[in-house]
């Protein structure tokens, strides 16, 4: 009986167990999830008094996912953890024709304002409301700027990466970076390490400099950026919705590190199929010859930049078995980068052919295992020696694949899961091979 019992309250003991981690979990989540946004607003009558109990119902126009909220006794109605994009606004309440706002725009981590007045009538009467966004927000005292896709993709980025775009933001200093400071950039006079990066509300600040040290950065403090310093490691261009840069007045939460705050929001699929190709590349025969090269006699060296790749997103659907529309969603990414870049011209000293062909048998194939001249000897060189002057191109390489998949659970409940890959890396050459 005593063992018995000793099972059952095991039993029980990890039953509760379990909960209370799930619950923690489900907390953490809530808190966690930084790549949203919010609405909030009062709804008043005609007369300008606050009408309690009005269902306020937000609807995204991609995905028709819809967040509803109630006004309390104020008119005060509050729609948080609401994705970055586009959104329909309804307000119903018995008495009063439904007021409708055909497109509100919901950034990352922004707080939208939108007030209503209701007339009296029936609610089966609509009145539809078209008004652009406000440009100042009355709700955080927060200094940032939002880039949004659409931006992005109408605008020229060398590589692909957001650094040019984030130098947009007022406060931002490009700083050369050094054994001390590995940061690209300062902000409002900050340390280069002292920017904190978020992708979809989790930490990016997990990259470490490649030299051993006991400085700031040393603890992984640094973005986890790629080789050649780009950003696809992060969030690859066309799978980026939009990021806000926080430069001052920023809230608690941000408060790990006092220089910017760029909490980055990647794309979900929506109720419509969508893709794109692209590939962009450079190559030396489209460009003339550098002047130290022909100076030098050198041909062009290889420089050639090919970056490639495409998405594919839309509702998740298996013929016959299950339609996603309004409820399952993906979206797909991959971005590749092939890249040769000249490296500095190298010299040696090697013999010359006169010192080859007058050196006895056994010592000339030693000799002519040297790389044969192509310059003449510089004022100081040993009598029996030539110079080689050749240049070399670097190869890097980067490959990226991001995955997201969001889920609509009842009403009220979303659930977004993203993956990220992206390996990269680099050789450099002091010597042709």
């Amino acid at each position: 009986m005593v063992e018995r019992i000793r099972v059952w309250f095991g039993r029980r003991l990890w039953a509760v167990a379990a909960v209370i981690w799930l619950c923690s979990f489900m907390w953490s989540l809530t808190i966690l999830a930084g790549p949203t946004g919010t609405i909030t607003g009062v709804v008043r009558d005609s007369s300008g008094t606050f009408i309690s109990g009005a269902e306020v119902s937000a609807t995204n126009l991609a995905t028709n996912f819809t967040r509803t909220a109630t006004t309390n006794a104020s008119g005060r109605y509050v729609i948080a953890e609401l994705l970055p994009g586009d959104y329909r606004l309804e307000v119903k309440r018995d008495g009063f024709q439904t007021a409708v706002e055909t497109r509100v725009v919901v950034n990352v981590e922004a707080v939208v304002a939108k007030d209503f007045t209701l007339v009296a009538g029936a609610i089966s009467e609509t009145i539809t409301v078209e008004s652009d966004s406000d440009l100042v927000n009355h709700e955080s005292g927060a200094v940032g700027t939002v880039i949004e896709r659409k931006f992005v993709e109408n605008l020229p980025l060398n590589g692909r990466s957001f650094q040019a775009l984030i130098e947009l933001t007022p406060g931002v200093v490009l700083a050369t970076p050094s054994i001390f400071s590995t940061g690209q950039f300062s902000i409002n006079g900050q340390r280069t390490n002292a920017n904190y990066f978020m992708v979809d509300g989790v930490s990016a600040n997990f990259g470490a400099a490649v030299t051993a040290q006991s400085f700031q950065q040393g603890a992984g403090t640094q973005p986890a950026l790629t080789i050649l310093g780009s950003t696809s490691s992060l969030v690859p261009a066309d799978a980026m919705q939009e990021f806000r840069v926080q430069t001052s007045s920023f809230a608690a939460e941000y408060g790990r590190t006092p220089g910017g705050q760029i909490s980055i929001s990647t794309r979900g699929g929506s109720n419509d199929f969508t893709g794109s190709l692209f590939h962009y590349f450079r190559n030396e025969k489209l460009d003339a010859n550098d002047w130290f090269n022909n100076r030098n006699g050198l041909p062009r060296l290889p420089l050639r930049l090919n970056q490639f790749g495409g998405t594919f997103g839309g509702p998740i659907r298996i013929p016959g078995l299950y339609d996603g529309r309004n409820r399952s969603f993906f979206f797909a990414t991959y971005e590749g980068l092939r890249l040769l870049v000249p490296g500095t011209v190298f010299v040696a000293r090697v013999p010359s052919l006169a010192a080859r062909q007058s050196a006895p048998e056994p010592f000339r194939s030693v000799l002519n295992a040297f790389p044969r001249p192509n310059a003449p000897a510089e004022p100081g060189d040993p009598a029996d020696a030539a110079r080689y002057i050749t240049g070399i191109s670097d190869p890097s390489e980067i490959d990226t694949v991001n995955l997201r998949f969001d889920q609509k659970f009842g009403q009220s409940a979303n659930l977004f899961f993203t993956f990220l890959n992206s390996p990269s890396g680099s050789r450099f050459r002091s010597f042709p091979s």
